[in-house]
C-alpha cells in the first residue's frame, strides 16, 4: 500500500512542476513554491529568479487541486502528519521538495512572515516584483 502512496505523490509532484513550469512561462530554472495549508485553505505563492530579481506569478486552478490532492494523499492515520508548509525548487535541473510539519510550526493563518523568512532564505534581499494591482480593485481604509 506504501508503494502505491509514494507512486501517487510522485506523479502528483511531477505534474506539480509540469504546471509551474507553464504558469511561468517555460523556463524551470529558479523556479520556487511556498505553500501554506491547512483544512479548507490553501495558500500557493510561486517565485521565479531572474537574476537580479525574484518575480511572484499568480497561481491557477490547476496547480491548487494538484496541491490539495498531494496534501490528502496524506492521511492523518496511524501517525503519519499531513504538511503545514510545502517548499518546492526547480534549479540547476534538480527538484527539491521539504516539508514543514503541524509540530514544527502551527500553522492556523496564511502568514506573509513566514513566506518572507522563506523567501529571504532562498534569496536574500533581491527584490520581489508583483503584478500590478488590477483596475477594478480599491483599498479599503478604516
Amino acid at each position: 500500500m506504501a508503494k502505491d502512496k509514494f507512486d501517487i505523490l510522485s506523479r502528483l509532484f511531477n505534474q506539480i512542476g509540469v504546471e509551474l513550469v507553464d504558469i511561468v512561462g517555460g523556463e524551470p530554472n529558479g523556479i520556487f513554491l511556498y505553500v501554506e495549508i491547512g483544512e479548507g485553505w490553501i495558500s500557493p505563492n510561486i517565485f521565479k529568479d531572474e537574476g537580479t530579481q525574484i518575480r511572484y506569478f499568480d497561481d491557477d486552478e490547476t496547480l491548487s487541486d494538484l496541491i490539495w490532492e498531494a496534501w490528502y494523499a496524506e492521511s492523518d492515520e496511524g501517525g503519519i502528519k499531513r504538511w503545514s508548509i510545502m517548499e518546492y525548487e526547480i534549479k540547476d535541473g534538480k527538484v527539491d521538495i521539504s516539508f514543514r510539519f503541524p509540530d514544527e510550526v502551527h500553522v492556523e493563518t496564511i502568514s506573509m512572515e513566514r513566506r518572507q523568512t522563506a523567501l529571504r532564505a532562498r534569496f536574500g534581499d533581491k527584490p520581489v516584483v508583483y503584478p500590478p494591482m488590477p483596475k477594478t480593485a480599491f483599498e479599503l481604509k478604516p
